[in-house]
């Protein structure tokens, strides 16, 4: 069923919310349910375990946590979200305490970088639904300071990116733990074969959902990649950041490239932050707070510390290096087109990057403009012209 009803009481109360549920997101002032909510919250409300293959910033945390709260709501029993980073854990604990604390629903973040005293504290207090990352809960369960054995919903969330950084380990230990009489549901942007796997053995009859074909969000996104010799990025991101005036992420490909490039940044008296894993946790809480209250305009991130960054209207996401993996890539350029918006992305790539860039391209299935630009000698170029056999731009950019 497809809803055409611009109210928000109405377009989740055909869904099955209850009027309790929709009055707090009235308040929230949520008017409509986003495609995973609408096709998820369903499924969820009525017990049945479910798949859903969806993007970062599309709406997940509520299309799992409203049927997760209704469930708790009227019978006894917990919630478990498992999610791969402190940064996502600590997000989506926001906004379930938004969802269920006016309906007497606590919470309890369970992630490593922070004094396990201050979350014991949190288990004391019987919180209906535990957010962990898998070590930090694993920790727990051999303290004997969480049971699971009352868990009726279990969420597996940004699945792959969990089995990308190792935690298929912890999450099979994890699930020994939990009742097998339970709700699973799995979200995940893509469906790697040992995800498939591990759904066939430990999810009942899943429902397979998916809110656009693969591809869609980077569809959205007006990408463009300038090939220049390494020594040239500083000073072509310069000119970008005076190009555009709104929120910037950047990418680079380590912590110590990360580090370097905000210093400069800030010499040059930019308002800038970086998040990356030699930062302490209550550092990389800061830097995600400054960016997204708009005290920091740039955000100097590498990929996995920045999993779980979910800002609204992100301007511009930079690629100062490539990703080591392509799929990352599409992780990256989706942060600019989040809920529906146009979003815009501009890579950094040297002359003899042509296989990564034919990597990527292969991937989301579209040929990605490339810009040369004058002040690099023509000789800088042939290299990439004959791996692609295309025409590309030489002259400067505009808008």
């Amino acid at each position: 069923m497809s809803l055409s009803i611009k109210s928000t009481e109405l377009g989740f109360k055909e869904l099955g919310v209850s009027a309790d549920i929709l009055n707090v997101l009235q308040s929230l002032k949520l008017e409509t349910p986003t495609p995973i909510q609408h096709k998820s919250i369903p499924v969820g409300l009525a017990g049945q375990d479910l798949i859903g293959v969806a993007q970062t910033g599309t709406g997940k945390t509520f299309a799992f946590g409203i049927p997760m709260i209704e469930r708790l709501r009227h019978n006894r029993g917990r919630g478990l979200v498992l999610l791969p980073t402190r940064e996502l854990a600590l997000q989506v604990d926001e906004n379930l305490r938004q969802l269920g604390g006016r309906l007497g629903l606590k919470t309890a973040a369970l992630i490593g970088g922070q004094a396990i005293g201050s979350q014991l504290q949190s288990l004391r207090k019987n919180p209906h639904i535990y957010i962990a990352t898998p070590g930090r809960l694993i920790d727990h369960l051999k303290r004997g300071s969480v049971r699971l054995d009352q868990v009726k919903v279990l969420v597996l969330d940004e699945a792959d990116r969990m089995f990308d950084m190792g935690f298929a380990p912890q999450i099979e230990a994890i699930l020994k733990w939990v009742p097998k009489e339970r709700q699973t549901m799995l979200f995940s942007a893509t469906m790697p074969r040992a995800i498939l796997k591990l759904a066939a053995v430990h999810m009942t009859m899943p429902i397979h959902i998916e809110v656009a074909p693969p591809g869609t969000t980077v569809e959205r996104v007006d990408q463009e990649i300038y090939v220049m010799r390494k020594e040239d990025k500083y000073n072509q991101l310069e000119k970008i950041l005076h190009e555009y005036k709104g929120s910037v992420l950047v990418f680079t490909r380590t912590k110590h490239g990360a580090k370097n490039l905000a210093r400069n940044l800030e010499r040059a008296r930019h308002e800038v932050a970086e998040i990356h894993s030699n930062l302490s946790f209550n550092q990389r809480k800061e830097s995600m707070a400054g960016f997204k209250s708009r005290k920091y305009r740039i955000l100097i991130a590498t990929d996995i510390a920045a999993r779980g960054i979910d800002v609204s209207d992100i301007e511009l996401v930079v690629n100062y290096d490539l990703p080591d993996d392509s799929e990352d890539y599409v992780h990256r350029i989706g942060r600019t087109a989040r809920a529906g918006k146009i979003g815009k992305a501009i890579s950094f790539a040297t002359p003899d990057q042509g296989k990564d860039i034919r990597s990527i391209e292969r991937l989301i299935n579209k040929k990605i403009t490339l810009k040369k630009f004058a002040e690099l000698e023509q000789a800088n170029m042939r290299p990439v012209v004959r791996r692609y056999g295309r025409t590309m731009s030489f002259g400067r950019r505009g808008r």
